[in-house]
């Protein structure tokens, strides 16, 4: 099998159990970014401006959403309150789970105003 072009094919590869939440971040993350470039980058799909804004990925048993760790970090206590992990720089969301859709929309709300005020052109 050739490795997915976009993230709806990214998406297809991921475990069957995984895919609804897949689908349901991928969704979200056009919602909050529309005019973002959507690509798949060292193997996970990203969405760019060029600049980098998020990127989500499946795993057998669960999806990380990646902002920033500062997004991360900011948002981290109410995450952990919802029983969802995190790690420096990833909210993991099993697929036992249900997807937190509000609190994935802040983050990348955030995330999108944080990297619109950098001065920097720098891609992460």
């Amino acid at each position: 099998m050739s490795r997915p072009t976009t993230i709806p094919e990214y998406i297809e590869t991921m475990p069957e159990a995984g895919r609804p939440h897949l689908r349901q971040v991928y969704a979200l993350l056009r919602s909050v970014a529309p005019e973002a470039e959507e690509a798949i980058k060292w193997g996970a799909p990203f969405f760019v401006e060029p600049r980098f804004l998020f990127s989500f990925a499946g795993f057998s048993q669960h999806l990380s959403f990646a902002p920033s760790q500062e997004v991360v970090d900011a948002f981290r206590d109410e995450a952990e309150a919802a029983g969802y992990a995190t790690t420096k720089k990833f909210l993991k969301v099993r697929y036992d789970q249900p997807v937190p859709e509000a609190l994935i929309r802040r983050m990348a709300e955030r995330q999108l105003a944080d990297v619109a005020a950098r001065e920097t052109d720098s891609f992460w």
